[in-house]
């Protein structure tokens, strides 16, 4: 067995796999008989043994309970997230309670209960193990896991005993095994449709710099969702309700529906057949056509391709404007996907390495990069949502927005809503909606230690800093007194990709709504404002108006007050101009007292313009 010191491990939903780099070349680990793919499950034996890969597959028919597959969909998430998996898990899966804050999920089996990222060390202790027990590794991650699953990939990296170099997007990988970084300039999509998830990333290259315009995904789109709709059909036929406990019949139906799948890829027909032991009610045989099956999935094909088009859509570019094309993830073989992302684009996809294998190659690419010192590279990716802080009557303001280069720095500038206010509590939201009910809570912080002062003459300073990592970071500062706040922003399980794509969809979907409820919030909180200011006003200097002119501010008061209380923007904004004309004289009156204190007592209007 050859010994490799650092490789690129490509931690799949299906499948995992190790690569490395060999004179100049990334090549994939490959056992004895030449097999590269690890299959990404679990057995657990009442003994106490635990068979993965190969051997734990080979048991999923025979004791589905025991069996774990598709580990990677648990990672970072919380049970809630996993409401519309869990009636196709066989297992049970529960949330535990630590410190009284976090709650960390588990998976009960064989008498034990494990965290999704123990399972996962388990996969991949084995694929290093096929690679001769290396330190070093880079692994990959869907572009649209958020921190936490990042975070929970890296620890299982860590609980395997690799030193994790680096959390590598799957897209950015494939690009990078394609040779990509060799060209001196071009942009590159990739999609990605693994068994569990979908990707599709938009890549500018320059120079040997990676970096991701835009990235847009569906994390319950995927071959698996494919298997799905065979067993739909045979579920049917056969009388059978797919939300069944019945964990046997489940993985019977989930394997034919899998064989039929690859069958389909290169045949015009293949045979679906379900044989349960012990059951003469669950016999099933029947013939399903590739123009059948891609019936059935031309629907989902079509998410695809509109996920495509959004990513397009963010980056500010057409299909013709890209470049190349790269096919990624096992499900990117079937024969329709492949022609409806050609016909798409206008050009024809990158096909020429294995998609099994692609991404795992390209993760070894960017670990010989990060120890041999060969070559530079920078890998640049995005703010996948918003980021902002909650401001008067609960909308969001926007510091840093979607689509943002990381490492990604901004300042804002904000002032005090009430007159002695010696703090100011900052709510961070993250969203693309115009108001925080609409928008995911991500955390508060508290600016104490300014001085009294009137309203809106304390001046602060709020920087949101997110890094590499994904980590944000947000100070406060008060420019006059020198107060200053500073917190790392670190939800307990960050968004699910799920999350963030019911999010933009909805921004989309509510755009007009939101925006008209925002103006109203602001119209309302310029009202009160002016209300408040010069109710000030008349206190200190109310005496040196005509009594018409009191009369008319009275009258401007009561309107603004009234259509305040209403709904019709065109009234409230009239309203306010109104009343800022009604209001004129008294501000004209407080500005000559200032302009008269700072020329030490002269009048200025009776000023010669000209000496001036």
């Amino acid at each position: 067995m050859t010994n490799y010191a650092v490789v690129g491990i490509d931690l799949g939903t299906t499948y995992s796999l190790a690569a490395f780099v060999e004179n100049g070349r990334p090549k994939v680990v490959r056992d004895a008989a030449g097999a590269a793919l690890v299959p990404s499950c679990l057995s657990f034996h009442d003994d106490g043994t635990v068979l993965v890969g190969s051997a734990a597959k080979a048991r999923a028919l025979s004791d589905p309970e025991h069996t774990i597959f598709s580990v990677k969909r648990l990672m970072g998430r919380t049970l809630a997230d996993l409401e519309r998996e869990l009636k196709m898990i066989p297992h049970q899966i529960v949330e535990r309670e630590t410190d009284g804050k976090r709650k960390v999920l588990r998976v009960k089996i064989g008498g034990r209960e494990f965290t999704p990222e123990e399972l996962s060390a388990m996969i991949l202790k084995e694929v290093r193990t096929r690679a001769g027990n290396p330190t070093k590794a880079v692994i990959t991650v869907p572009a649209y896991f958020d921190d936490s699953q990042r975070q929970a990939t890296r620890d299982a990296g860590r609980i395997a005993g690799l030193d994790v170099l680096r959390i590598v997007n799957e897209p950015t990988a494939a690009a990078l095994a394609y040779g990509l970084d060799k060209r001196s300039a071009g942009t590159v999509a990739v999609y990605d449709l693994g068994g569990g998830t979908f990707d599709c990333s938009i890549l500018a290259l320059s120079d040997g710099v990676f970096k991701v315009l835009a990235t847009n995904g569906d994390t319950f789109l995927g071959g698996d969702d494919f298997d799905r709709a065979i067993m739909q059909v045979a579920a049917g036929e056969m009388g059978v309700d797919l939300a069944t406990r019945d964990a046997e019949l489940l993985q019977h139906l989930r394997d034919a529906a899998e064989k039929t799948k690859i069958a389909l890829t290169s045949a015009d027909r293949a045979e679906f057949t379900v044989s349960v032991p012990g059951s003469t009610l669950r016999q099933y045989t029947r013939t399903f056509t590739r123009s059948e099956f891609e019936s059935l999935i031309s629907p989902l094909i079509d998410r695809s391709i509109d996920r495509c088009r959004s990513a397009l859509r963010d980056a500010g570019l057409k299909p013709g404007g890209v470049d190349e094309v790269v096919l990624v993830g096992g499900s990117s073989r079937i024969p329709l996907v492949r022609k409806r992302v050609a016909e798409f684009f206008g050009r024809t996809p990158h096909t020429d390495l294995n998609p099994d294998e692609v991404v795992a190659l390209g993760a070894a690419v960017q670990a010989d990069i990060l120890t041999s010192g060969r070559r530079d590279m920078l890998l640049l990716d995005v703010v996948p949502l918003s980021l902002g802080i909650e401001t008067l009557g609960g909308v969001v303001d926007k510091v840093i927005h979607r689509n943002s280069t990381v490492p990604a720095r901004k300042t804002t500038r904000y002032t005090t809503a009430a007159d002695n206010q010696t703090a100011i509590l900052l709510n961070i939201y993250q969203g693309e909606r115009e108001l925080t009910k609409d928008c995911r809570f991500l955390g508060t912080f508290k600016l104490g230690g300014i001085p009294p002062m009137p309203a809106q003459f304390a001046q602060v300073d709020v920087t949101f800093l997110v890094n590499q990592d994904g980590m944000l970071t947000v100070s406060a500062k008060e420019l006059r007194s020198g107060a200053a706040a500073t917190v790392t922003i670190q939800p307990a399980h960050g968004l699910t990709p799920g999350e963030v794509d019911q999010l933009v969809t909805e921004s989309i979907e509510n755009a007009e709504a939101d925006f008209t409820e925002r103006r109203l919030v602001e119209l309302r909180n310029k009202a009160a404002g002016d209300m408040r200011h010069t109710e000030k006003a008349l206190a200190s200097a109310g005496d040196r108006l005509t009594p018409e002119q009191r009369t008319t501010i009275a009258t401007a008061t009561a309107d603004l007050k009234r259509a305040a209380a209403g709904t019709d923007l065109a009234a409230i904004q009239h309203a306010i101009d109104a009343f800022a004309g009604a209001t004129n004289p008294l501000a004209h009156l407080l500005m000559n007292a200032v302009l008269k204190q700072a020329l030490g007592g002269a009048n200025p209007e009776q000023l010669d313009a000209t000496k001036l």
